[in-house]
């Protein structure tokens, strides 16, 4: 800018002409008309750099296209730009829409949405991958928060894994067993039975007192025909697709909580509706839940059958304690099994597979539990369980771990020799 202006005081001197002038400073005479014609229209401020930008844009957003872009975000404040424009070209198929890349660089532009920092993608979990609707549902609570009045929510979500259809979405007073079981009658009444029923392994949905780790919802499950699965503790990044829905489910209806119970409901049900049959799903090519999701052809009976077993299987009845009679002696199983028949099948020499339908409950090494065996032997016949369930592994046979540390049972063997305590059936100690 500074040789423009000396460009400028040496014209108006008038010691030489325009092209001597022009060759002087190195530029044409083109330039130099350009320059003075910017002095003449806007003074010295006129001869600083302008912008090389085209003052047209041919590929543009047209003020239509953006309204409808910003005002979709508007009613949707947590759906990106592949989704917006999904849904917009399946509302306005006559317009051509922008590219989801110029769709974010709007929303950048428009200061309402911000860039997430990348993250590292954990390897897929080992767990049943549902290929079809309704070969595996997921069951799980967010965690708990209070409404404005003071009250406990717990949001329970019942979701298929396939097609990512959100089956239930519910506010409970409290995270107990009937509450669980009520809801997910009703689902099954609706949808019918999955194959599959992932969940994690706190109660209602497993417990650490018995053997496999069964509650009574999972025997109520497996009574239906429902394999139950669950993941390995403390390892939620098993079930992502659960995950990720409550991330966005506390997004949505819960920052901030509503006033009761009943309006959180409320919101709940709302973000359902839309989930399910308006907001689109990358994994589903850009559709909605419900347009993949179609119910179970397995309906809910009418009464439950007790699971039944081959002929070569020695079955037992579990008695109130949660006990089975095993060669004279009490065997502790479950309380969540009693009045229910478990099976015993020999795999090796000693060892017996106990299981209740399709579950291994864990294995027993009966070769010490024989009459005539010293006090010593028996007080060391031991109990293990199997591999954990997550495993998929169905044409391997389960492994056996001898515990160490077994809880000892506050009950004596009813058989001839003595009165030694029976072992429960429990997980391998760590290590």
């Amino acid at each position: 800018m500074d040789e423009r202006l000396a460009f400028i005081a040496d014209y108006r001197r008038r010691d030489s002409s325009m092209r001597a002038l022009c060759r002087a400073y190195g530029i044409s005479r083109k330039t130099g008309y350009k320059v003075l014609g910017r002095y003449h229209a806007d003074g010295a401020t006129g001869l600083g750099d302008r912008s090389r930008a085209p003052h047209r844009h041919p590929q543009a957003l047209r003020a239509a296209v953006r309204t409808a872009i910003l005002q979709l975000r508007g009613a949707h404040p947590y759906w990106g730009p592949r989704k917006l424009r999904a849904r917009l070209q399946l509302s306005q198929p006559e317009t051509r829409w922008p590219a989801a890349s110029s769709i974010g660089q709007l929303l950048r532009q428009a200061g309402v949405t911000a860039a997430r920092p990348r993250v590292l993608r954990a390897p897929p979990p080992p767990v049943t991958i549902g290929r079809a609707p309704n070969d595996v549902w997921t069951i799980d609570f967010k965690g708990w928060f209070r409404t404005r009045d003071a009250r406990r929510c717990d949001p329970l979500t019942l979701v298929d894994d396939a097609s990512r259809f959100l089956l239930r979405c519910v506010a409970l007073a409290a995270p107990t067993g009937p509450h669980v079981q009520h809801c997910l009658v009703q689902a099954f009444r609706e949808h019918g039975l999955p194959r599959v029923l992932r969940s994690d392994n706190g109660p209602p949905f497993g417990s650490s007192g018995g053997a496999g780790g069964l509650s009574r919802l999972g025997v109520w499950w497996i009574k239906l025909g429902v394999r139950p699965e669950r993941i390995q503790p403390g390892h939620p990044e098993q079930n992502p697709r659960h995950e990720r829905l409550h991330w966005t489910l506390k997004q949505e209806t819960a920052l901030p909580p509503r006033a009761t119970r009943c309006a959180q409901q409320r919101a709940f049900d709302r973000f359902r509706r839309i989930y399910n049959h308006e907001r689109p799903h990358e994994a589903l090519g850009q559709r909605p839940p419900a347009s993949v999701y179609v119910p179970s052809p397995r309906p809910y009976p009418a009464q439950l059958a007790a699971p039944e077993y081959p002929g070569s299987m020695i079955v037992r009845r579990v008695r109130h304690g949660g006990e089975i009679k095993w060669r004279g002696q009490l065997v502790f199983l479950s309380h969540a099994l009693v009045g229910e028949p478990v099976a015993l099948e020999e795999v090796a020499d000693g060892c017996w597979h106990v299981s209740f339908g399709p579950l291994l409950l864990g294995c027993l090494h009966a070769d010490a539990t024989r009459a005539g065996t010293s006090r010593s032997a028996r007080s060391s016949s031991a109990a293990c369980t199997p591999m954990p369930l997550i495993s998929t592994r169905s044409n391997e046979p389960p492994n056996c771990y001898p515990c160490r540390r077994s809880a000892v049972l506050p009950m004596y063997p009813a058989g001839p020799g003595g009165g030694a305590p029976l072992r429960a059936l429990q997980s391998p100690p760590p290590g």
